[in-house]
């Protein structure tokens, strides 16, 4: 099934010579990355920052990466926005195996948690404070013990939890998400 992509605009803004504000880029963004193959999510990588506090440069431009990178960089942040499908069957039949080579697409291999039991094949967790805010559609948040269905407008603040996206709308589900590097407390590094 092709599901057509809803292009949007990347609008970049930075200093002159003298130090008045103006615009550097306005177009959509340029990585792009579809996962897995049809029937997978489009990542539209928006924008990351190497370090906090953010160097805030009078003429930014992209750091470069090679190929899609899951969490944000080091003491850095990461913006995207994901397309999701509605979920076929051929996401429910993924292994464990399966399951790590879809992560390691992404760049982060060691995130999925994919078990024998568990309640999303995709199920995944990285040290981050992600915000999810949902642009259009619907979407399922699978978490261990609980599942909640978002909905456009809805926010989720989500803080290092194993977690999966799993779109059983029938509907394209677009969100954006903004990514946060982060550390686990003691408490959460064995869990």
């Amino acid at each position: 099934m092709e599901l057509p992509q809803k292009t949007f605009r990347r609008v970049v803004t930075g200093h002159d010579a003298a130090g008045k504000a103006i615009i550097i880029s306005d177009a959509p963004p340029v990585h792009t990355q579809l996962v897995g193959g049809p029937g997978g999510p489009t990542f539209f990588e928006v924008w990351h920052t190497m370090e906090t506090p953010a160097l805030i440069l009078s003429q930014p431009g992209e750091h470069a990466e090679e190929g899609l990178v899951l969490p944000p960089p080091k003491k850095g942040t990461r913006m995207r926005v994901i397309e999701f499908p509605p979920e076929g069957e051929e996401i429910r039949r993924l292994t464990g195996a399966d399951a790590a080579a879809k992560f390691k697409s992404m760049g982060d291999e060691k995130a999925s948690t994919s078990a024998e039991g568990a309640p999303h094949p995709l199920m995944h967790r990285t040290q981050t404070v992600d915000y999810g805010i949902v642009l259009e559609g619907e979407i399922t948040l699978v978490l261990d013990l609980a599942e909640v269905t978002i909905k456009a407008g809805d926010i989720v603040i989500q803080c290092g939890t194993n977690h999966a996206w799993a779109n059983r709308s029938g509907k394209v589900c677009r969100m954006a998400f903004i990514l946060i590097d982060g550390q686990f407390t003691n408490e959460l590094v064995s869990s």
